[in-house]
């Protein structure tokens, strides 16, 4: 029995931990970003990232994790092929931990982790792109998207997809689906 002094304890000491993980491991990635765009950090479960990389499959070219977090859509990419691999995160703590799962998988060196914000790097040379991110920065990311990706360049979108594209080919099904974006189609049919 904890009595009430106990039970406050506790709860002081959770909602500090709490603070604790939210300013050191989550916001600084945020200092940066417009509230609007700003997304927090969910790790894409193993069947997520499997369906991603299942839509990936068979192509070549530059493969990048936009809002890479932890690193391990960027690491499977790598393992099964794609290369070369990046992962583009504002989040520090993120991509210690992202180059430390590298390293420990022995791919430190292949595959890279660019403290970047994804708004202003240029996609122009990118055929594969994969994008778990908030629904609120689907239409302006569409946009750069479009502009920017060369016509056989392939968009993998988790969690969300793009609200007014039509999706090539999909694979799951809840939290676990996955959608592919070809840009040639994408282009044709914003025409």
């Amino acid at each position: 029995a904890l009595g009430g002094r106990g039970l406050l304890a506790v709860a002081v000491a959770s909602g500090a931990a709490a603070w604790a993980t939210w300013a050191v491991l989550l916001m600084p990635g945020f200092r940066r970003v417009p509230l609007r765009l700003q997304v927090p950090y969910q790790p894409s479960s193993p069947r997520q990232v499997a369906n991603a990389l299942a839509l990936l499959r068979g192509r070549a070219g530059k493969t990048v994790d936009l809002g890479s977090g932890d690193g391990r859509l960027v690491l499977e990419a790598y393992k099964q092929g794609l290369r070369p691999a990046l992962g583009y995160e504002l989040n520090p703590w993120l991509l210690c931990l992202a180059n430390y799962r590298a390293w420990r998988a022995g791919y430190h060196g292949n595959v890279s982790f660019l403290k970047k914000d994804l708004w202003k790097v240029n996609l122009s040379d990118c055929h594969n792109v994969i994008v778990f991110l908030a629904p609120s920065v689907k239409p302006p990311l569409a946009t750069k998207l479009l502009a920017e990706l060369p016509d056989d360049a392939r968009v993998v979108a988790g969690r969300f997809p793009f609200p007014s594209w039509t999706p090539s080919s999909t694979l799951g099904q809840g939290l676990e689906q996955v959608w592919a974006y070809d840009m040639k189609e994408v282009r044709r049919e914003a025409q």
